[in-house]
């Protein structure tokens, strides 16, 4: 006896290619339990099904030869179980998903995985102030310029900025807390994603507390530092703010411009005009994966978690 095999059929043979792609490209806005009961099918024949369509995404879209990548760390589960997630910031996708943890050894599999060739193409790594990252980069790919991510750099400002909040609330007592309590959102949103309400709090909190408002007008002036298009500008900006904090008390935003600092060379090779690239990307994903997240929460299939950030800015088919 002779099997032959079909191509119109799926990987399951109870149902069709065309089937499994319409299962596929529903389950991008729906979940697997909405989709399994509109069609009267299994939970884990949907699942597999949608795999199988993500797959097909992926072959279309071919092997990647990025020229520009973003390197972020991604949680998958409590207790510090991370993966790490590379996109090229050209083609606006991600490209590899993967490694045990975020160490070096990690960020090293990516590289093995490209292969030296088109590992010697990368001219910009994007990524935080990781160090495990920034060494395996510059050990397999010499040739790039390292970019630190400025929205993992204002975070740690948001950071400095909420300790001091929260050492202006320790310090004070009574009646004067509560123009404090519950501000902290308040303080780090961008103003003009506030309410009315939260802009007439954040008026009255600037207005009641001198240290924090001083905290507050340094944090927002500092991403003007992305603004600059050579670096002896940006760093007489800096210069200059990190000069303001002299005689201000604030020793959360002095460690932050002590790491600043550190990281200097990765901060100021934004000003370079080639790497003007999209810095928002890698934020934008990582919103993205939250909602996959949510809506695969407790599915312990990492397989079907890989595929899904590695196509979550495929076109469908």
């Amino acid at each position: 006896m002779k099997r032959e095999r079909l191509d119109f059929l799926a990987e399951n043979p109870r149902h069709t290619k065309r089937f499994a792609y319409y299962v596929g490209k529903r389950c991008r806005a729906s979940t697997i339990q909405d989709i399994a009961e509109e069609l009267g099918l299994e939970w884990h024949t949907v699942k597999e099904l949608e795999k199988q369509y993500m797959r097909e995404q992926l072959r279309r879209a071919g092997a990647p030869g990025p020229k520009v990548i973003g390197i972020d760390e991604l949680s998958i589960r409590k207790r510090h179980t991370y993966r790490i997630v590379v996109s090229d910031l050209v083609r606006m996708r991600p490209i590899w998903f993967g490694g045990n943890d975020r160490s070096e050894a990690s960020m090293d599999a990516f590289f093995q995985w490209l292969g030296p060739k088109k590992t010697a193409g990368i001219r910009l790594a994007v990524m935080d102030m990781w160090k495990a990252f920034r060494n395996s980069t510059e050990r397999h790919a010499p040739q790039a310029h390292v970019l630190f991510d400025k929205f993992h750099v204002l975070r740690h400002l948001g950071t400095a900025l909420d300790t001091v909040r929260k050492g202006e609330y320790a310090r004070l007592s009574g009646k004067d807390r509560r123009f404090i309590k519950g501000q902290k959102y308040t303080l780090l949103a961008h103003r003009e994603n506030l309410t009315l309400e939260g802009r007439k709090s954040l008026r009255l909190l600037l207005a009641a507390n001198k240290r924090l408002n001083t905290a507050y007008l340094l944090k927002e002036s500092f991403g003007q530092l992305w603004d600059y298009q050579r670096e002896a500008w940006a760093r007489r900006f800096f210069e200059n703010w990190r000069a303001s904090l002299k005689w201000q008390r604030l020793k959360p935003f002095e460690r932050f411009a002590e790491m600043i600092e550190r990281h200097w060379d990765g901060i100021a090779a934004y000003c370079e005009p080639e790497n003007k690239v999209a810095l928002g990307f890698v934020e934008g994903l990582n919103n993205k994966i939250r909602v996959i997240q949510r809506r695969a929460y407790g599915l312990r299939d990492e397989e079907y978690l890989r595929l899904k950030v590695l196509t979550t800015m495929l076109p469908p088919l």
